[in-house]
């Protein structure tokens, strides 16, 4: 998985562990450590608003 410089809002530790838990037998970050360790230690996470729920009840 690259990692690279981007917004804050988007190198979440949450995209992180997307990638950790979806990997089937290996996972290989390939950026900045310091990148990395910002990723760990941002475990801030907006609110999404997909419209998902709005989309499934009109089904």
């Amino acid at each position: 998985m690259p990692i690279m410089q981007a917004a804050p809002v988007l190198l979440t530790r949450t995209l992180l562990y997307t990638a950790m838990t979806r990997a089937r037998k290996l996972l290989i970050l390939i950026g900045s450590p310091k990148t990395i360790e910002f990723m760990i230690q941002n475990a801030d996470s907006k609110k999404r608003n997909t419209g998902l729920e709005f989309k499934l009840r009109c089904l």
